[in-house]
């Protein structure tokens, strides 16, 4: 077909270009958010005088419906448009004639396409924002329920001291937590709206911006029309928060899946997260988990591409930045569900407190509270690092636990140790002595849990 922008041009352009050069394949996606931008475009022109209200209430009759069509699946958007903006203008020329052409007055696709592509992002941020605190109100409520369900606190993948699973959990409340902090503040910062800006210098016609901004939700109109045009940091920092997103989720998931392998035996995946082996009939792979984990790349690819798209181009737009909406599409997509399933799996997983505290207790956890123990006993730490140490060392070829050790045994290696040593190296002490804020103790991570609640009820207000 005749393109909208054809005047200049003496022959068609060729297919295999066409082609190249349409996005009609991917940006029909905001097909609704084009629609939205035009009708405040017809309402600031009407105000302004451009249009006349006979004008105005034609192309908006008109507008509605396309839009109510395409909604009702009575319109199909087809590869014979350019893209969404070409296929909303023909059509409504075709639906209302003349007043229909007068659509594009003051405006061009460059500010048309960086609106559509704002409010698109923008109403994605908020379903974004939503799931993460789905994901959290799941992490509270399992940080409630297992404030006292004691298991080992790893460095280096090593047994290092007793924590609970609350604690571990509340690690990735924050993590989320402020995930969902760096969406609020994406949406702030790119609550500004291009339209109006033209292709990149404005218009002789005399514009309301600020009206038209104020139409479509803004908190005010783009300050420099080059800049608006232009402008796709604001993807990039969305790609970024969700490639975080995306390395939380799957430091998440490689936990589950190796708490899952039966050297661990710490959880219990449900079946519906699960999948079995085609030949192995024991096997109950941690799938959904694994994949979360491997979906992070993807992610990760969409933000370094459109880095390295823009990081050339010069001022103003540049037919490069078509390329910031399939990728953006795929990882805002690729987030949600992995959000929605993470959520769903460990709302799901069963927790085997009793191998977890096993766990804890025969690793040594509780060494250093050994250690403090003598020191607050007049042992110099360096002494008592190294008497524990050795203790650590007989426990391990016996295969036995420090507090399995008789008295006798253990003042074999220090006469500082006596009876109440059992009490203040049992777990459940090495716990609740560690109270400052941040730490495992019940007292802290109740703190903890009413600072996370308050914190989940503001984002309802």
């Amino acid at each position: 077909m005749a393109q909208l922008w054809g005047g200049r041009f003496t022959k068609e352009t060729d297919e295999l270009v066409y082609r190249f050069n349409a996005s009609v394949s991917f940006d029909k996606r905001f097909y609704r958010q084009d629609i939205e931008g035009s009708m405040a475009h017809v309402k600031m022109l009407a105000k302004q005088k451009i249009l006349t209200e006979e004008e105005k209430e034609k192309i908006l009759d008109g507008l509605a419906g396309i839009l109510r069509d395409l909604e009702n699946k009575d319109l199909q958007i087809t590869p014979e448009y350019e893209d969404i903006h070409s296929f909303v203008e023909a059509n409504l020329i075709a639906r209302i004639g003349e007043a229909g052409k007068k659509l594009h007055t003051g405006r061009s696709r460059n500010d048309q396409v960086a609106l559509d592509m704002k409010l698109y992002t923008r109403g994605e941020v908020v379903r974004l924002r939503e799931l993460v605190k789905d994901l959290l109100t799941v992490l509270l409520d399992l940080m409630e329920k297992h404030i006292h369900t004691y298991m080992p606190g790893f460095t280096h993948l090593q047994k290092a001291q007793p924590i609970t699973l609350a604690h571990h959990l509340g690690a990735y409340f924050e993590m989320f937590k402020r995930d969902h902090q760096r969406l609020a503040d994406i949406y702030r910062r790119m609550n500004t709206c291009p339209l109006g800006s033209g292709a990149l210098a404005g218009t002789t016609y005399p514009l309301d911006r600020a009206y038209s901004a104020r139409l479509l939700g803004f908190d005010g109109a783009a300050q420099n029309s080059m800049d608006a045009v232009s402008d796709r940091d604001y993807l990039i920092e969305l790609l970024s928060a969700l490639s975080t997103i995306m390395m939380h989720l799957s430091r998440f998931c490689e936990e589950m899946i190796i708490w899952n392998s039966n050297e661990y035996r710490f959880i219990e995946l449900d079946d519906a997260y699960s999948t079995g082996s085609s030949i192995m009939p024991q096997k109950k792979n941690p799938d959904i988990a694994e994949l979360i984990r491997g979906k992070t790349g993807r992610v990760y690819g969409a933000l370094t591409a459109i880095l390295t798209t823009m990081k050339g181009l010069p001022l103003a737009y540049n037919k490069d930045m078509q390329e910031d909406k399939e990728l953006t599409f795929d990882a805002i997509d690729t987030v949600k569900g992995c959000l929605s399933l993470f959520a769903a799996m460990l709302s799901t997983t069963k927790f085997n407190s009793d191998r977890m505290e096993a766990s804890a207790r025969g690793g040594f956890t509780n060494a250093t509270d050994a250690a403090d123990y003598l020191v607050n006993r007049g042992v110099a730490f360096r002494d008592a690092h190294g008497i524990v140490g050795r203790m650590v060392l007989e426990c391990i070829e016996r295969g036995v636990a420090l507090d399995d050790l008789t008295l006798e045994e253990m003042q074999s290696f220090s006469p500082a140790f006596e009876s109440d040593v059992y009490e203040a190296i049992s777990l459940k002490t090495c716990v609740e002595k560690r109270c400052t804020l941040g730490a495992p103790s019940e007292k802290a991570m109740r703190e903890a849990i009413a600072v996370n609640k308050r914190y989940l009820q503001e984002q309802e207000e």
